[in-house]
């Protein structure tokens, strides 16, 4: 299993969004380095649901429920389902991602305009753990 960290601002769609609808497609990605993460991702893989913009928070965690397939008519671009899976116990902000030396090299701060990352597996546990989980 692999683990991604996928942000959406949360005027445009929310953590509360996704427990209503029980699941979404994730697309509109327009950057080819975000694009190929999601070609990456199968079923059963993990995500963390990031706020982006105005919250810059870890809120919840997803599944993956079906591989990419593409997204717009002229096929470059992909789209992966998701479902929710559990809200974190408390948010993760940004401030304290920056802040915790296990997560110095997390993909989301080292390319933070991407919004989709992949997760290491130790820094998915340490971002659990500043979840409260």
């Amino acid at each position: 299993m692999a683990y991604w960290l996928l942000r959406s601002e949360p005027d445009a769609y929310s953590w509360d969004d996704l427990i209503r609808d029980g699941g979404t497609e994730w697309n509109g990605v327009r950057n080819y380095t975000a694009r190929n993460f999601l070609k990456d991702m199968q079923p059963g893989d993990q995500a963390i649901f990031y706020h982006s913009n105005t919250e810059k928070a870890a809120v919840g965690i997803m599944e993956i429920t079906r591989a990419w397939q593409p997204d717009g008519d002229d096929g470059k671009w992909a789209s992966v389902a998701v479902k929710p899976l559990e809200k974190l116990a408390k948010p993760v902000p940004l401030a304290d991602i920056k802040a915790e030396p296990r997560l110095a090299g997390i993909e989301v701060l080292r390319q933070s305009r991407l919004s989709v990352t992949p997760v290491r597996d130790a820094e998915w546990k340490v971002l659990l753990e500043m979840g409260g989980r």
